[in-house]
């Protein structure tokens, strides 16, 4: 039997002011597990998109085999035997392992479920993962890793061909990523072609035979994992990095505004302590599912805490909402704008004043003049590029609509903002006035906390920065006596 062989040519895909994948040609082929690596917004997520069907190409071909593919959805792509397991599971938890795997599919007889022969069939895919899980278990009951299991040997009872497995372990305790890795196995001894996600570099010498390498949506190269090291993995990842100066004006007073003392949230993050001083902007750094997400959101008050306390400007908060942080002086931009930072059929002016409505109203009513003045603010100062204020939020580009998150924060005149990933999605030109816009409030003694998978932009904001391991605070280090290879080994170093 011949080897199936999944091949790219000349793939682009143009955005609005950005190209996420540059003339990449790429060959993957059967019986292999194919690692894609490359740092945040390297190209990986747009390549898997356009294998899957959820996004078309600007330009190129891809084929599998000889047969030229053309995809209008994902449905497509299952048609043709390429299959997705992305790493938000897609499983029901009050259903069976048997009906998740089958969802959609089950066996019927005289037009009722063949129920005997859904478990045998549920149990025969789970025997060619080579794993033991009851399929009239309710997934519910499972652990995480058999979560996973389940997940992928719902994708294999579509038969596929070509499975695109997306941080597969990055939910997984490290003693169980192993029987991950044994179903991943088994797959490859069937001849599928495996394209397999991943930020964990350590993982790829036990799982992969390849590694493939994107760099600002080009192909770096592709290389036989027997023949590269670790470090020259990070080294094709990040190239030659040159980091902007931070400006030389920016000065860090003494005085604490944020002290964090032993703040716990069960599963996420524990025993955290740090201190924030008046105008500084301090880094987190760590890999996906470190808890630095978690760990703004709970000194914000958005997730409940366990533990520990939080004190800012020598009061302290031992239960925490964001009604009380706002009051505080804190401010949060949210790592998903779209969803949780802006109601993008609003207009441009309501939704630089929804966090500071108790300033723009009188008793119960809003009073529009105010609320015009405070939006025209933060529109001038942020250099916000809109027509009309009263034009809808959605109409703006991704970094204008990025800056009436930060304005509607900044209009509460706040003492710290928490910055998560606010360059995520923009381009370079936005992502240097938000870093700005950062700056220029430490010069006024707004002090923040700047989160980012894009650990260079860590070495070019902030003043120092913390590193996070499995929602622990493990080294702090400073930007100006480190380079951004040798940040990444530090966050992920024992992940």
């Amino acid at each position: 039997m011949s080897v199936l062989t999944m091949k790219l040519l000349h793939i682009t895909k143009d955005y609005p002011g950005v190209r996420a994948l540059d003339d990449v040609s790429v060959s993957f082929g059967g019986g292999r597990v194919h690692a894609l690596v490359g740092k945040n917004g390297s190209g990986k997520s747009t390549l898997v998109k356009i294998l899957a069907g959820a996004i078309k190409p600007t330009s190129g071909d891809f084929y599998l085999n000889d047969e030229e593919l053309h995809f209008n959805s994902t449905s497509d792509a299952y048609k043709k035997g390429i299959v997705s397991v992305y790493q938000e599971m897609s499983l029901i938890p009050g259903l069976s392992v048997a009906e998740n795997i089958l969802m959609g599919r089950l066996p019927k007889k005289n037009n009722i479920i063949d129920w005997p022969k859904a478990y045998q069939r549920a149990e025969d895919l789970l025997q060619l993962m080579k794993v033991d899980i009851d399929p009239h278990e309710q997934v519910s009951r499972l652990s995480m890793w058999q979560m996973q299991v389940v997940e992928i040997t719902k994708a294999l009872s579509f038969d596929p061909k070509v499975i695109l497995l997306d941080e597969p372990t990055s939910a997984l305790a490290q003693s169980k990523v192993e029987n991950l890795f044994n179903a991943v196995r088994s797959l490859r001894e069937q001849g599928v072609v495996i394209i397999y996600i991943t930020h964990k570099l350590q993982e790829l010498p036990l799982i992969a035979d390849t590694v493939t390498v994107l760099r600002d949506g080009k192909l770096i190269g592709t290389q036989n994992l027997d023949d590269v090291s670790q470090k020259d993995i990070v080294q094709m990842m990040f190239g030659e990095v040159k980091t902007k100066a931070r400006p030389s004006d920016l000065v860090v007073q003494d005085e604490p505004v944020l002290e964090v003392k032993g703040l716990t949230r069960e599963g996420w993050y524990k025993d955290i302590n740090f201190t924030l001083k008046r105008g500084e902007v301090l880094g987190i750094a760590g890999m996906l599912g470190s808890g630095r997400t978690e760990l703004l959101r709970g000194i914000f008050g958005a997730d409940p805490i366990d533990g520990g306390e939080i004190v800012i400007e020598g009061k302290t908060f031992t239960a925490t909402n964001p009604i009380k942080m706002i009051d505080a002086g804190v401010g949060l931009t949210p790592e998903n704008r779209q969803l949780e930072g802006l109601i993008l059929m609003h207009s441009v002016k309501d939704n630089l004043c929804y966090a500071s409505m108790k300033d723009t109203s009188t008793g119960l009513l809003e009073n529009q003049k105010m609320r015009t003045s405070f939006a025209k603010e933060q529109i001038k100062n942020l250099d916000i590029i809109v027509n009309d204020i009263n034009a809808s939020c959605g109409s703006l580009s991704g970094g204008n609509q990025q800056k009436v998150v930060v304005g509607n924060w900044l209009n509460t005149r706040p003492k710290i903002m928490l910055y998560d990933e606010p360059s995520r999605g923009i381009d370079v030109n936005a992502k240097q006035q938000i870093f700005e816009i950062i700056w220029q409030q430490a010069r006024l003694g707004v002090s923040a906390i700047f989160v980012s998978t894009e650990l260079e932009e860590l070495l070019e904001v902030c003043h120092r920065i913390l590193i996070m391991r499995r929602g622990e605070i493990v080294d702090e280090v400073n930007p100006s006596e480190i380079d951004v290879a040798d940040l990444y080994e530090i966050c992920m170093r024992g992940e």
